[in-house]
């Protein structure tokens, strides 16, 4: 058996509305299937989302509100006020200030834009931003995915008669700001159709409301917004993404351009990935360790040359976050495993001094990926005497109704079920550890902190080819609540496993079935492949892709999880590396098991000696259960019987087959009766024979071995047909009509010869097959539950 790393949660499609839409759309079942488990259930809502670009965009006059705002800001243009869009130091935030400032400029106003500094002012809206917005003589403030939570600072803007516009996305609390006007699709009493855009998304509303038509010049910039900010990509989130993509591909916006040379991305090939992997991290990175304002410049600058200077200081930034990170997580596992073990913790709070605000997000992922614990890392400042932060969370524990019980100790904070960020007294961290861990001790059980993969369906090799593979392209872009499809291949055959990459530490695979192969790529599994025997039957999850090389396509599948549901044979039969196999097979669970004293104290085992277990009979065999272990055989018993009620009732999830011996009697002469009838003819005519001295000549004269003449005198004398005394052998006077086979030497001996057979130069097949038959086949194939 091989466990796999989580649990496996595999939809199932109900089959006629398979059917129906793979019929009615003209798609493979496999997609089909897909569509279905993702909540599509009819023809004409699986065509929407399929050909999502055909939609049209809700009319932004719906999003309550609307209409009083544009009145506000076209008052403002008019009147020539100064406008200030204050903006959030997120890939979003700069996305939306970055949609926002375009549209007003385009409208003539005389607009600037303001991004608070994560580490001196922190998230969100604040007093000294107003009073300076103020002092410099701007009269209308916007802010763009920010403020919904800013009670105080609105009430500041009213004192300073400053008219304050709110556009979010974040949630709200029960007490919304006293603003001019709120711009949120989750608003009370709210009637817009999509309620979840991002930031950036609430800004091209605006945009879309200001300039009476659909701002097709910033879909480029909203998708960038929208997908680096894990909002759900269906809905007007996928139109703006699958738009904004198509939109990049094609884009003049020398910013841009400028940074995809520096991610080292063909523009043509852009896709979500490019954003969630090399645009977005860049566009964070700049908040992150400094201020965010760089970024927006990037995406609003005309100048090449501007471009080109930006785009490097922006990943330069990103590669100065990738160290901080890396170093910073190296600090917070070892914070986790000296004070807050998981298996005594719930949720990991976790807090130091000196720790980058910026970074503690990242970091809280990365904890969440190694624990699966919800997490909460915090940065100490002692001269405030706060604590800054960033959560994560995993399924079942919704972060911010937790958090949100919790408000009379978090002054500041907001978020997701799934992410949030806060602001704490110091003094309260202890407090706020203790309450968030006994609410998960209520809310969540043991299975709950085992990760869970969300798979899709389940597919066989042959329902996996080329065109599939580009019709499951239709329902990018993938993201939140449309995630990249995962499958699942249930009990494969291997045709071919091998190690690869510079270190093996990747591992390569080919399945096959009725005929049909399958490659696959296992990057980081290369471990696994001292774990997997030749005949097991492998259940694999993993994303579906195509392989392009040489001018050649082929269908492959990116490993993510295997699981091995048999119990597997590994032959190590004349292996002469024993220390460096029994090291490749873990400690925990291996039992090593020898039939013969002689062999532990051979200086090949010393280093195991400890370990060995001896078993001389049935009865010794019989006191053992190996279920769920790794049983390693380093020599074969006397009886087949000993191994048969080793292995009895329960079954171990893995047989190592070493089977040494310190001789092989299938391999030396074995003295037929006619051997027999000559020896002993001899010993009649010589009367008395010196072994010692002549046993050796007369094997020679004969084209015996030694060893022939010793058994054959040993099985006389066991008869009682010979007495040997001091190597001296002559025939009994009393000897009776015996057969060979009541000798116990001559027993032993065709015993050995035939254990040998059946266990030592068996094939593999033949040795599997006689562990499978014990039991009546108890140790055969196991069906999954699931």
């Amino acid at each position: 058996m091989l466990e796999s790393k989580t649990r496996w949660n595999v939809n199932r499609a109900k089959e006629e509305l398979v059917i129906e839409l793979a019929s009615q759309l003209n798609i493979a079942p496999l997609v089909a299937s897909l569509l279905v488990n993702r909540g599509f259930n009819t023809v004409e809502d699986a065509r929407d989302f399929l050909f999502i670009e055909k939609s049209e965009f809700h009319d932004p006059f719906l999003l309550d509100g609307m209409d009083i705002t544009i009145t506000r800001i076209k008052e403002a243009i008019e009147r020539s006020e100064k406008i200030l869009i204050f903006g959030d130091y997120d890939a979003d935030g700069v996305s939306s200030t970055t949609v926002l400032l375009t549209a007003l400029k385009e409208s003539g106003a005389d607009v600037d834009f303001y991004i608070p500094n994560r580490f001196t002012e922190g998230y969100g809206p604040n007093e000294p931003a107003f009073r300076w917005a103020k002092e410099s003589g701007y009269k209308l403030i916007i802010t763009v995915d920010t403020g919904i939570s800013a009670l105080r600072e609105a009430d500041v803007a009213k004192e300073l008669e400053l008219d304050l516009i709110i556009t979010d996305h974040h949630e709200p609390g029960p007490v919304l700001p006293d603003a001019f006007s709120i711009i949120h699709p989750k608003k009370p009493n709210c009637s817009y159709p999509f309620k979840e855009l991002a930031g950036v998304g609430v800004a091209f509303k605006v945009a879309h409301a200001l300039l009476g038509r659909v701002p097709e010049s910033l879909l480029e910039v909203a998708a960038i917004g929208t997908i680096a900010d894990l909002v759900p990509l269906v809905g007007e989130n996928r139109l703006l993404a699958k738009k904004g993509i198509g939109a990049l591909k094609t884009t003049n916006r020398v910013g841009i351009k400028a940074l995809l040379r520096v991610c080292g991305a063909e523009q043509s090939e852009v896709n979500e990935e490019t954003i969630g992997f090399a645009i977005g991290p860049r566009i964070n990175a700049v908040g992150r360790l400094d201020n965010a304002d760089p970024a927006v410049h990037l995406l609003m600058t005309n100048d090449e040359e501007e471009a080109k200077s930006l785009a490097i200081e922006i990943d330069r930034y990103n590669k100065e976050r990738q160290q901080l990170v890396n170093e910073m997580t190296n600090e917070a596992i070892k914070e986790v495993e000296d004070n807050y073990p998981p298996e005594k913790n719930g949720v990991l709070i976790i807090a130091k001094e000196g720790w980058n605000a910026g970074v503690v997000g990242i970091v809280a992922s990365r904890l969440v990926d190694r624990f699966y614990r919800p997490t909460i890392v915090l940065s100490i400042d002692h001269e405030k005497g706060t604590a800054k932060g960033s959560a994560r969370s995993i399924e079942g524990y919704n972060l911010y109704e937790n958090l949100s019980t919790c408000r009379e100790i978090l002054p500041h904070f907001g978020g997701h079920p799934m992410a949030a960020g806060m602001t704490l007294l110091i003094e309260h961290v202890d407090e706020l550890r203790e309450r968030l861990n006994k609410l998960a001790e209520e809310q969540l059980s043991p299975e709950d902190f085992i990760p869970v993969t969300n798979v899709d369906l389940d597919c066989s090799i042959e329902e996996i080819s080329i065109d599939t593979i580009s019709q499951i392209e239709l329902l990018s872009p993938f993201g939140m609540h449309n995630p990249k499809p995962k499958v699942r291949i249930k009990h494969a055959n291997i045709q071919n496993i091998r190690r690869i990459g510079t270190n093996q530490n990747h591992i390569k695979m080919v399945f096959e079935d009725n005929g049909v192969s399958l490659d696959s790529i296992g990057f980081g599994f290369g471990e696994k492949y001292n774990e997997i025997s030749p005949s097991a039957k492998v259940s694999v999850i993993g994303e579906l892709s195509i392989n392009e090389w040489n001018n050649f396509r082929k269908p492959q599948i990116m490993l993510q999880d295997l699981k091995i549901d048999q119990w597997q044979l590994f032959d190590m039969r004349g292996n002469k590396q024993f220390k460096d196999s029994i090291a490749n097979i873990s400690k925990e669970k291996r039992k090593l098991i020898s039939f013969n004293e002689e062999l532990v104290l051979n200086s090949v085992y010393q280093d195991h000696k400890d370990e060995i277990l001896l078993i001389n009979d049935i009865e010794d065999a019989k006191q053992y259960s190996f279920e769920g272990s790794y049983l390693c055989l380093l020599d074969l018993p006397s009886d087949e019987k000993i191994l048969t009620s080793l292995l009895e009732p329960t079954l171990p999830s893995r047989i190592y087959t070493f089977f040494s011996t310190s001789q092989n009697h299938f391999f030396s002469t074995i003295p037929t009766r006619e051997h027999f009838k000559w020896y002993f003819g001899f010993l009649a005519k010589k009367g008395v024979f010196d072994l010692n001295r002549y046993a050796s000549d007369l094997a020679k004269h004969r084209g015996w071995s030694k060893e022939t003449i010793d058994f054959m005198s040993q099985v006389f004398f066991e008869l009682e047909f010979v007495n040997i005394d001091k190597g001296i052998i002559s025939l009994s006077n009393q000897r009776k009509k015996r057969d060979l086979t009541e000798s116990k030497t001559y027993q032993l001996k065709q015993q050995q010869i035939e254990l040998e057979n059946k266990f030592l130069y068996s094939s593999y097949q033949q040795l599997k097959h006689w562990f499978d038959s014990i039991n009546n086949g108890s140790l055969k194939f196991e069906e999954a539950m699931n």
